[in-house]
């Protein structure tokens, strides 16, 4: 059985980038892990840390990671794919940056998690033996994304990358920051469509990340609205060659 391996920074970002994807994969017989990097729960979180689970209704005696991981293993449901990993990792809010404005500025100096990371993704890999991996590009600039890049472009891997444009950032502004653009600048466009049972899977999977749809979209009839105008295709960047399975599903 051939396998895939999605590496999403966060809680919903391999769903809402590449959703549409992995429920085909799942359908056609792939093996598909969906491991979301920085998942770790941090005990009586303080300042802007907490302020990011309260800001969406949430008091401070939740575990707002607990909770955003059962959203996640609904998503997988959704998807049809296998029970998703949850790496240990901390967000950046728990590791030093301290305002929304920090998340998607440059990295900090004593953010020197990417070494960790590289040896994270290595034993997963060595695992999952994945015959193509999906990753994102860091569109929008998040903090956490640009360093799951970092590690993995670090790690010569001699698997096919498809790496995804990370939405919704892609939406939000009409030209989102993208920090690495030159580091993708030359690998060929890829466009993945999917049919309406696959739409209808990303949309179940991104619906289930409800904490965050408030926040993310407005709700979850902008979150309907925004899927619908994406018309059922993902973008992506390949570093590699398609497994054949794959490349059929290119347009």
């Amino acid at each position: 059985m051939p396998a895939v391996l999605a590496l999403s920074p966060h809680l919903d970002d391999a769903a809402f980038s590449c959703g549409g994807t992995l429920a085909v994969l799942a359908r056609a017989g792939w093996h598909v892990t969906m491991a979301t990097v920085f998942t770790g729960s941090v005990a009586d979180p303080k300042g802007f840390a907490l302020a990011c689970q309260t800001d969406k209704g949430l008091g401070p005696e939740i575990d707002y990671m607990a909770l955003r991981r059962d959203e996640d293993a609904d998503a997988a449901r959704a998807l049809g794919i296998a029970a998703p990993r949850h790496l240990p990792f901390r967000e950046a809010p728990h590791r030093g940056y301290a305002s929304a404005p920090e998340l998607f500025a440059e990295l900090r100096g004593d953010d020197g998690i990417v070494p960790d990371l590289v040896r994270a993704f290595g034993e997963l890999m060595a695992e999952t033996q994945p015959d193509l991996i999906l990753a994102p590009q860091a569109v929008g600039g998040h903090v956490d994304h640009v360093q799951v890049v970092d590690a993995l472009t670090t790690i010569a891997t001699g698997v096919p990358i498809l790496w995804w444009r990370d939405f919704p950032y892609t939406v939000r502004d009409a030209e989102p920051r993208e920090p690495l653009r030159d580091r993708f600048a030359e690998l060929p466009v890829q466009v993945i469509a999917f049919d309406a049972a696959a739409q209808a899977a990303k949309y179940a999977a991104c619906a289930a990340y409800a904490s965050q749809l408030g926040f993310q979209f407005g709700g979850p009839d902008n979150l309907a609205e925004q899927l619908t105008r994406e018309g059922g295709v993902e973008r992506f960047r390949l570093s590699g060659a398609l497994p054949d399975p794959v490349a059929r599903l290119v347009g």
